[in-house]
């Protein structure tokens, strides 16, 4: 018997139609953590090694080694020219340098060993410079023109990468070079090196960071100190060289940049993306009402996400079966505790009218009848709500089947519980049969069976428990030779409050809740419980078999056991 739900209550169409979601704004890609966390931990190691370029140390150092080097040979070259063409030597006096001969010769190698030359005499005094041209009236100081002037842009970066590489090279503590009006050899610790009759070589910076290269070469005749040459020349070659090579790598670094940015914010769009989407379904199936927030699904990725997809789809259809299954319960409790309460209204409305004993002696006994009933369907109900949070707390172990089943036969035979009833063990022999799983409630199963199978057994019958391994499974029969059950049945008697009892049974006296609390905990253990009936060789009903297979705990017996 089945109660009709109440009808559904009208409602107008505006109430009924609920409102459109609002649109969500798109996010952009930078506003999730997730995407900057990638970001940086992919990009942090690029910047790190194109910074790390900038301090070409050892490339910077063979270049200026290099080109003092080469300045060193173009000054001994200006300087031997000058020795054999500019120095006086008529066999008895000391030999002199002519100073006009001397200021022609240099001017004139100068541009062609493309650096600036200037002599010196001995006293200090400077006597040439390449950049002096001289005029009958005036000389003239010519001085280079600085590259033309770009663009703000590149203007601005020049200026970011000259100030980058002055201050990280170390150019900042090269001492300055000043340009004076009257220079003398005291200026330039390299021409007084020289004057002492030793090469010299310097390294200095101009004001706007720029590498100043200076090399100085005495002029000699016969071991006598006539002079010094010095010539020197600017860094921009060496900067040039390095500012290319780093400029090369840091294309090569852009485009690397470029890739990684892009693969990162793919990777995080594969990763925070999905998990927005899951995070936001989530929260609409909590705020939400009905079931029209589906969780998306992205199963397909065969990956993490994909797999967390599909745990959650799983949670959510498992938690609104838990709901379904939790609102059905509630109703058939509802509906099986209104029979015995409506009874007993009547039966109490009824006993305080009537006066004929007999009669207020029945209408007690079916009060006490439904108070009984009462009582055992609240305990049942109990045992049923709790069994899910119980079976969630409680640890498993392994459990062994066959001496369990041996305990509870004995049990029924040493209380007289059996009423005449034989019963038959048949198990492998040395075989414990072992389950992991909750002792307690895996007794309650097989403890339902047999009570099941003494109230349908005929006097003097016979129940038989096999036990056997299935493959990887432990089975357990518990057949009867009752009068078997309905062909359309063998679903329905494992629902809630379902009752097939014998005819001579009092009503009431099963809840009908044994067989669904059995099925309950044989799957929260991973198994299963069916329901058959026995035939003979003439199809004829001769009982019922009631099927446990639980998952083993192991493969076969362990050794040693018997």
């Amino acid at each position: 018997m089945t109660e009709q739900a109440p009808p559904a209550p009208l409602v107008p169409p505006s109430a009924a139609t609920p409102p459109p979601a609002p649109r969500r704004r798109r996010r952009l890609p930078l506003a999730s953590p997730l995407t900057r966390r990638i970001l940086a931990v992919n990009v942090l190691a690029p910047v790190i090694l194109v910074g790390g370029l900038f301090y070409l140390d050892r490339y910077k150092n063979e270049l200026i080694a290099a080109d003092l080097e080469s300045l060193r040979i173009r000054a001994e070259m200006v300087a031997a020219a000058v020795s054999e063409g500019a120095v006086t030597d008529n066999g008895l006096a000391l030999p002199e340098l002519s100073a006009q001969q001397a200021r022609q010769m240099v001017r004139r190698l100068a541009p062609s060993a493309r650096v600036r030359a200037r002599l010196f005499d001995p006293q200090g005094d400077e006597i040439a410079d390449s950049r002096m041209l001289l005029s009958p009236n005036v000389a003239i100081q010519v001085e280079e023109l600085p590259p033309p002037e770009q663009g703000w842009f590149a203007k601005i970066f020049r200026r970011i990468y000259n100030f980058v590489t002055a201050s990280g090279l170390g150019a900042d503590r090269l001492p300055v070079y000043r340009e004076r009006t009257r220079p003398h050899a005291t200026d330039f610790p390299e021409v007084v090196q020289a004057l002492a009759g030793e090469s010299g070589s310097m390294l200095r910076r101009t004001r706007d960071y720029r590498l100043q290269l200076s090399s100085a070469v005495p002029v000699q005749r016969y071991k006598q100190v006539l002079g010094v040459v010095m010539v020197s020349s600017s860094g921009e070659d060496i900067a040039q060289s390095l500012f290319k090579v780093r400029l090369t790598i840091f294309q090569a670094f852009a485009f690397a940049l470029i890739i990684t940015i892009a693969l990162s914010l793919y990777l995080a769009g594969t990763i925070a993306r999905p998990i927005r989407r899951l995070a936001a379904a989530a929260d609409r199936v909590r705020r939400g009402r009905g079931r029209r927030h589906p969780i998306p699904d992205l199963t397909a990725r065969g990956d993490e996400i994909g797999h967390l997809s599909g745990a959650l789809r799983d949670m959510t259809e498992a938690l609104w079966r838990r709901m379904d299954a939790i609102e059905a319960f509630a109703a058939d409790v509802a509906h099986e505790l209104k029979n015995p309460l409506t009874s007993l209204r009547s039966a109490v409305e009824t006993v305080g009218r009537i006066q004929n004993p007999g009669q207020q002696r029945k209408l007690m006994a079916i009060i006490q009848d439904d108070v009984t009933r009462l009582d055992r369907l609240i305990s049942d109900i109990s045992d049923a709500s709790r069994l899910d949070a119980e079976l969630s707390r409680a640890e498993a172990g392994v459990v062994p089947l066959r001496p369990m089943l041996e305990a509870m036969v004995e049990i029924y035979r040493d209380t007289g519980a059996a009423h005449g009833v034989r019963f038959e063990i048949e198990a492998p022999p040395g075989d414990l049969l072992q389950v992991v799983g909750i002792e307690g409630r895996l007794g309650q199963v097989f403890r339902n069976l047999l009570a099941n199978a003494l109230s349908f057994s005929p006097p003097d019958g016979l129940i038989g428990l096999r036990a056997r391994r299935v493959g990887a499974s432990v089975e357990v029969n518990v057949e009867d030779q009752g009068p078997g059950i309905p062909e359309n049945r063998l679903e329905a008697i494992f629902e809630r409050f379902y009752s097939e009892r014998p005819k001579d049974e009092k009503f009431g006296t099963h809840s009908g809740l044994g067989l669904s609390i059995s099925k309950q905990i044989a799957e929260a253990h991973g198994g299963a419980i069916t329901a058959a009936n026995l035939v003979d060789s003439a199809g004829e009903v001769t009982g019922a078999r009631f099927t446990v297979r639980l998952p083993a705990a192991y493969p076969a017996a362990p050794s040693g056991l018997r």
